[in-house]
């Protein structure tokens, strides 16, 4: 339609049909979203959420990822933010349909609720009594008036809530209609069972990661992905002291004070300003004769920034601290900064071996004039509990159980097997504090590095007959088990008999009185010929075994593999058995004699001819053809150290927690009104029996009563409810109507 310039158009007016498709859309979304199948599909998503969540370790470094699942797993983790589920946009948004859905259900059903809970349905028609399944009549000795009164009193006191109403029948008498209703909770149930969910997911969103992952959407804060010290963090990466709501850790050593918690992130971190400083008094920790924590505790000073009050707690477990509004809770603990004293064993040469200093957590580093080696140190266990039982027989086992079970032994011992935790072993276990050990990663000048983990004290090898060996462990990726090196301590319980033995294996001077010393042991004076040719044996044997002959392929090895290569190479397959056999026992002989040629330069007496000497022997060997393949010029052993300890605190502000709890007592009350609380309404219809209904007048102060009960769940004990409230207000005269 064509205006003049100037006049007002028409408004536009939406045809009926497109207004009535809008409306039927939004009246199917709407009934989608608060339907009970959408809500379950809802809870479903959120249960493997979860179910991802505590299988997958969440907040750990990429590294660990592609390390245990491989570079594209982790990728899809990294992309799916499985690695850090419940701050995961996906998994916000189903918590956000799941309460949208529910305050759908609630404002839909509620209302509904609600005016049903007010009426007790008192306008039911007389005709509908009779189809209920519980129904019953009898004449009654009172006008219905009177009647309708004294069963509303009895109600009344059994819990009933009644309303009655006087109708005027056609015939100018008046009835009564009673009705009464028990259970109304039932239907409160629902509507708090409902809100329960709704409470619990917005307490849940409010203490989640929302709010934070909000003001770096909104309010210009960014992930810190950088490395340093905490003062020269931009401002954009703090958290201010009002931020609502948070979660983060605190590390404290012993001794020192902090005020900044760590907020991890998927992808870096962000610090949080507290309004207060926890300083750390003292580090308690106890331990099980399993060598778990059986109690780690904090006593702390919080000291207020604002005000500078100071206020003494003790952190426990399970027994947090509060303060400010915020909880402190007892998380973790680490090392907080140890100093050690190690000895550089070397390892390849025979140099002699030098002290370092070092702090946890610091680094030293080390140079033989060429190379130059980066010492990390990761970490100091002052405890190391092992089990130091010998390994049964899985057959021998069974044995036993099966004669047991015939009738052997006690029966309560019997029975003890088949009780008890679920990993117990076929052999008692025997836990033995091994003591400290030290952790350590050697790095070289190009970044690469490996991983050590080597004990203080030497520990029983049960392998080796129960003779002492120090344990240094090696491995190239975190991923990978330690392999442990096996060093025999001496008679004194140190390394130094081992390590001359070795320092006499490289000195040629040494080798050759070594083998003159053997061969004159092992030969007659005028045998000369076979001294002349087992001297040469033994001076190949020991050459190859420390590692200064070459082999066939012109490669430079030692150790008992060397001895192997130069079998395979030179003696026939058929004479190869025994032609081990011979120069191991050259090798054995040899060994002896050098370690007594060590010894007695420092002046110590020589090994003894006993078991414990020949399990020592044999350990040794087998020590210095496994060094050859230690990954390091230098094995650093743990000498000293001054223990510090730390704590690690988990500190919260969590307002959405109230919300949680009261939607969880919301939902045990609303669970439990809607499976034990029945909603029953009860209705009787009292009419005069003379009014209308041609009796004669000698009835008219009587009154037929029609009974029916309804209830919303069919139960046993219903029947015989009705019965019991059938005798009270009817009498025992009253029958009852088949359905």
């Amino acid at each position: 339609m064509l205006t003049e310039p100037g006049a007002s158009s028409p408004p536009i007016v939406q045809p009926p049909g497109q207004r009535a498709r809008r409306w039927r859309v939004g009246q199917q979304v709407s009934e989608l979203l608060s339907s009970m199948r959408f809500a379950i599909s809802l809870l479903t998503l959120i249960c493997i959420a979860s179910i991802i969540g505590t299988v997958l370790r969440q907040h750990e470094p990429a590294s660990n990822y592609v390390n245990q699942f491989g570079p594209f797993w982790a990728d899809v983790f990294l992309k799916l933010g499985l690695n850090a589920v419940y701050g995961a946009w996906w998994f916000l948004l189903i918590l956000a349909f799941l309460v949208t859905s529910t305050l759908l259900c609630i404002a839909r059903n509620a209302p509904r609720f609600l005016a049903d809970l007010r009426s007790c349905k008192e306008n039911i028609r007389e005709q509908s009594l009779q189809a209920f399944h519980h129904k019953a009549t009898a004449t009654v000795a009172q006008t219905p008036q009177a009647a309708a009164r004294r069963m509303g009193e009895m109600l009344v006191a059994s819990g009933w809530k009644v309303r009655l109403q006087e109708r005027t029948q056609p015939g100018g008498t008046t009835a009564v209609m009673l009705a009464a209703r028990a259970g109304a909770a039932n239907k409160l149930g629902y509507i708090a069972a409902h809100s329960a969910i709704v409470l619990i997911c917005l307490g849940g969103l409010l203490d989640g990661d929302l709010v934070v992952r909000a003001q770096t959407w909104l309010g210009g804060k960014s992930v810190y992905r950088g490395s340093g010290l905490i003062s020269e963090v931009p401002p954009e990466h703090w958290l201010a002291q009002g931020n609502p709501t948070f979660r983060g850790n605190l590390f404290v050593p012993e001794g020192a004070i902090s005020s900044t918690a760590v907020l991890s992130q998927s992808d870096g971190v962000l610090l949080q300003d507290l309004p207060f400083a926890i300083e750390l008094k003292k580090f308690i920790v106890e331990y099980y004769d399993s060598g778990m924590p059986r109690l780690f505790a904090s006593e702390v000073t919080l000291h207020d920034r604002a005000t500078g009050q100071q206020v003494d707690k003790r952190i426990e477990v399970n027994h947090p601290a509060r303060f400010k509004g915020i909880e402190i809770y007892q998380s973790s603990f680490d090392d907080g900064g140890s100093s050690v004293t190690v000895q550089a064993l070397p390892m390849q040469e025979p140099s002699p071996s030098f002290d370092l200093q070092g702090v946890i957590g610091g680094k030293s580093e080390i140079t033989n004039g060429q190379n130059k080696l980066t010492v990390e140190y990761t970490g100091l266990r002052v405890i190391n509990v092992e089990n130091m039982a010998a390994g049964g027989d899985p057959a021998d086992s069974d044995a036993a159980t099966a004669a047991g079970a015939h009738g052997g032994g006690n029966w309560m011992d019997r029975l003890e097997k088949r009780l008890g935790a679920a990993d117990k072993p076929a052999v008692a276990r025997k836990l033995v504090n091994v003591g400290p050990s030290l952790g350590y990663k050697l790095r070289d000048a190009a970044g690469q590095a490996r991983e050590y983990h080597n004990y203080m004290r030497p520990v029983a090898d049960e392998e080796g007959g129960g003779a002492l060996v120090f344990l240094m462990g090696v491995r190239d990726t975190p991923a990978e088990p330690f392999r442990y090196l096996r060093i025999p301590a001496d008679e004194a319980g140190s390394l130094q008999g081992f390590f001359a033995l070795r320092d006499a294996l490289r000195n040629p001077d040494l080798r050759a009185r070594a083998i003159s010393r053997y061969v004159a042991q092992v030969t007659e004076p005028d045998q000369k010929e076979l001294a002349e040719q087992l001297s040469a044996s033994t001076a190949r044997v020991l050459d190859l075994f420390a590692g200064e002959a070459s082999t066939a392929q012109g490669q430079e090895t030692g150790g008992l593999q060397a001895v192997s290569n130069f079998i395979e190479t030179t003696v026939p397959p058929t004479e190869r058995e025994r032609a081990t056999g011979v120069l191991l026992r050259i090798l054995g002989g040899a060994l002896y004699q050098l370690d007594a040629l060590a010894r007695e330069g420092a002046g110590r007496p020589p090994l003894g001819e006993d078991a414990a000497s020949a399990r020592y022997l044999n350990l040794a060997v087998l020590a210095l053809s496994d060094i050859h393949f230690y990954p390091a010029p230098v094995a650093l052993q743990l000498k000293d150290f001054k223990q510090v300890q730390a704590s690690v605190f988990q500190v919260a502000r969590a307002p959405g927690k109230n919300a949680v709890y009261l939607g969880c007592a919301l939902l045990v009350l609303g669970v439990f009104a809607m499976l034990y609380v029945r909603d029953r309404r009860l209705w009787i219809w009292l009419t005069a029996c003379g009014g209308g209904q041609g009796a004669p007048a000698t009835a008219a102060q009587e009154s037929l009563a029609v009974m029916a009960m309804s209830t919303n769940r069919k139960m046993l004990d219903a029947d015989q409810q009705f019965d019991v409230l059938k005798r009270r207000l009817l009498g025992p005269a009253a029958e009852s109507n088949a359905p």
